[in-house]
Order: structure tokens, then sequence, then C-alpha cells
């Protein structure tokens, strides 16, 4: 199956009652396992979560701290970006050239990578670590 696919199953447990926006994500490690997220609303609407850093968050806690691709997919008319804060949560732990897909439930995708969606991150070297 491929990421996008994996992405496209997992928007299917999006839980998204105030916008209907369901959105799914699927992440590479550099192990080969995939992770996937989706988006999780909450009333109190700042306190939901992005299907980036759900996948994120389950690779992390599968013990995994670099991701080598992205998958993320909607129901759009044109392939949705992560918003910012997603991307950089994607620059942590995604190397410059990592590929990413944005894709729509009807087909449609367009290609980049993180470094390209998060162009002067913020990085550890910004405070003196790297």
């Amino acid at each position: 199956m491929s990421l996008v696919d994996e992405a496209r199953a997992v928007r299917e447990n999006a839980y998204a009652p105030y916008s209907h926006f369901k959105v799914g994500a699927a992440v590479r490690g550099r192990s080969g396992r995939v992770y996937l997220g989706c988006n999780v609303e909450n009333v109190a609407y700042p306190e939901g979560t992005c299907a980036e850093a759900g996948a994120i968050a389950a690779m992390v806690a599968a013990g995994e701290t670099e991701l080598s691709e992205v998958a993320v997919i909607a129901d759009s008319p044109a392939p949705v970006p992560p918003c910012g804060g997603c991307r950089q949560k994607l620059a942590e732990f995604g190397r410059h050239d990592a590929p990413v897909t944005l894709a729509t439930t009807d087909g449609k995708t367009l290609e980049t990578t993180v470094g390209d969606l998060l162009p002067g991150r913020f990085d550890a070297g910004h405070m003196g670590l790297a």
C-alpha cells in the first residue's frame, strides 16, 4: 500500500464533527515503518490535533525520531499543505529533502519536500545548539 493510500485509509478515522474536514497523514520513519495520524477536533478549537502532528507523535512514541517521507490527504479541490505548526514539526523530524506528497481524495497530488514547505525554518542552530 502506498503512503498516500495509508493516509487515505486513516483519514476515515478523523474526528471532525465541527469542520467536517477530515485529514489523514502518514509518515515513514527511517526504519521504513509507517506511522499514521488523523485530525482530531475539539469543541474548544485550538485544542484539536492535526493529522501530521498525530502521525509524528505515533512515530516518536514508537521510538523513532527521523522521518523519511510524508503523505497528507484531504477532501478538497486542491492538495492541502500542512499548517505552519505542522510544517515546523515536519522540519524538526525530517531532512530538508524528505519528500512530501499532498493529495486530494479525488486523485490530485502535489509533490514537494519538507524544506520547500518551510524555507528559513527555525532550528537548533538558532539556539546555539548545533
